[in-house]
């Protein structure tokens, strides 16, 4: 099994990558931290302007780097940069589970729901029901990409993770 991205989640606990957007689902995961919602400590969040910018090359790419699930935060209705966004979200989902249907790996892998930014429990809730899931799933049985085997980040992923390192 590859190396485990840093911070929390041992090896019964699932690791989870959060797609969150910047203006919508981050306020509300933000509100779940400060309300002091609990919800597994093996959740990594990275934020985004919109959900329709999330590629389902980056979905692949976290579950091969040790990531046992990816949630995409949707910003639902509430995108102001597009009028369609939900519709590009739903297409991204779909392409992002069959890249991993592709790959040997579980679709299951992979949730979108609406988190507005008021939606701290409905966050916690679906992260916990998630997480649940994935342990049922167990861990990622097809073969991960060795580290310097895979080459560098998908294109973009590499400049959204910038920030956060």
């Amino acid at each position: 099994m590859p190396d485990r991205p840093d911070g929390g989640g041992g090896p019964e606990e699932p690791r989870i990558l959060v797609f969150s957007t910047n203006n919508i689902s981050d306020p509300g995961i933000d509100l779940a931290g400060s309300s002091h919602l609990h919800y597994p400590p093996g959740v990594v969040v990275i934020g985004l302007p919109c959900t329709s910018g999330v590629r389902p090359e980056w979905v692949l790419y976290a579950i091969q780097r040790g990531f046992d699930g990816v949630f995409i935060a949707a910003d639902g209705e509430e995108c102001g940069y597009l009028s369609d966004c939900t519709e590009r979200s739903a297409r991204i989902f779909k392409r992002a589970q069959d890249l991993l249907t592709e790959h040997g790996l579980e679709p299951r892998r992979l949730k979108m729901a609406a988190i507005c930014s008021v939606c701290a429990e409905p966050f916690v809730d679906h992260i916990r029901e998630f997480s649940a899931a994935l342990a049922e799933l167990g861990p990622v049985t097809a073969a991960p990409v060795e580290p310097g085997s895979g080459g560098s980040a998908p294109t973009g992923l590499a400049q959204v993770r910038k920030g956060y390192e």
